[in-house]
């Protein structure tokens, strides 16, 4: 699973990054977390409000901090969608 904190480095963006990977660490899933500060990058994923994520490609949130639940909840429907390709 490859996930991606879009932002400028700001507190928020830096909050959502932390957030992330502990959610990762905590359900045990192998995933890279990338931060990503390139505005050009930003218009790949149409995210015109940081922080944004993405997750295997697809903008999931822009312009707020998730919760920890909000982040679960995100990646857990992102792994259902991965084994359903598998299936």
């Amino acid at each position: 699973m490859e996930i991606k904190v879009l932002g400028p480095g700001c507190a928020k963006c830096q909050q959502l990054e932390k957030t992330v990977k502990e959610v990762v660490r905590e359900l045990g899933i192998n995933a890279t977390v990338e931060e990503v500060k390139d505005f050009r990058e930003f218009m790949k994923y149409n995210v015109l409000m940081t922080p944004g994520l993405v997750i295997n490609g697809q903008a999931v949130s822009s312009g707020k901090v998730l919760s920890k639940a909000e982040v679960t909840q995100l990646i857990i429907n992102a792994l259902d969608k991965e084994e359903t390709k598998k299936a």
